[in-house]
């Protein structure tokens, strides 16, 4: 971890913060919500090691990347995430290097998977997790499809009112959220009634599984705390666009 080396990369009108590590063919590690660059610590370090250059931003948004009004949910569409990611492969890869290797997970699947169809020229392979391809149904809006789907309650839905879930977020407390939404593990769709979250109480004590420590949490819970969830929310919101 102390390796890792980071920076801020000017890139399609923002500041991107950027974690990479080692030397060789460039692969760019992207995160998904609620994640950031650090979801991809141990990659970093193991691919550095293995003759890669490992390299993870914190997405438009996210983390200590800045120069984007969160109160603009139009600024999170697909395409322009995939500017993002397209100025950041020609900002990091090596002279001579016009494709790297991707890797997504979650929205950064989605992303990915955007990349791969809009710049197909920038990726020299990709792989994805969590999140299958789903192409765009011309009959039906994402967010109207999932909605006939699976009701008002269904967490993509109840993410749609600007400040609503923000409010609730901030009943529940930050550290409470992000444990709820990394543990998270029941089969099925995932459901946020009104008022009710997780299921959880925000009293109830926080075990954490083996693979998250409480330095993992306090990192994650420290950055949105700054940052507030509205940034990672708006790409749900931008869904339709």
């Amino acid at each position: 971890m102390d390796k890792i080396q980071h920076k801020m990369v000017p890139v399609n009108g923002i500041d991107m913060h950027v974690a990479e590590l080692g030397k060789g063919p460039t692969v760019l590690l992207i995160h998904g919500f609620p994640e950031l660059w650090y979801a991809w610590r141990h990659q970093i370090v193991f691919l550095a090691t293995q003759g890669y250059h490992a390299v993870a931003p914190d997405l438009r948004g996210y983390g200590d990347t800045t120069g984007v009004a969160t109160s603009d949910a139009t600024k999170f569409t697909t395409l322009q995430v995939v500017g993002d990611l397209v100025a950041l492969i020609d900002v990091v890869a090596a002279p001579g290097e016009e494709k790297v290797f991707v890797v997504g997970h979650d929205w950064g699947a989605i992303i990915t998977w955007a990349l791969c169809l809009y710049r197909p020229d920038k990726v020299k392979a990709l792989v994805n997790m969590s999140v299958l391809f789903t192409p765009r149904n011309p009959k039906f809006k994402p967010l109207d499809a999932l909605r006939a789907l699976y009701g008002n309650d269904y967490y993509v839905i109840r993410f749609q009112e600007p400040g609503e879930i923000e409010g609730e977020f901030a009943v529940w407390g930050t550290e409470r959220v992000l444990y709820d939404m990394l543990t998270y593990r029941t089969p099925g769709p995932v459901f946020l009634p009104k008022g009710i979250g997780f299921g959880n109480s925000p009293n109830d004590p926080i075990v954490l599984p083996s693979w998250l420590t409480k330095e993992d949490l306090a990192y994650y819970t420290s950055k949105f705390e700054k940052t507030g969830f509205t940034g990672g929310l708006n790409y749900y919101r931008a869904l339709n666009t």
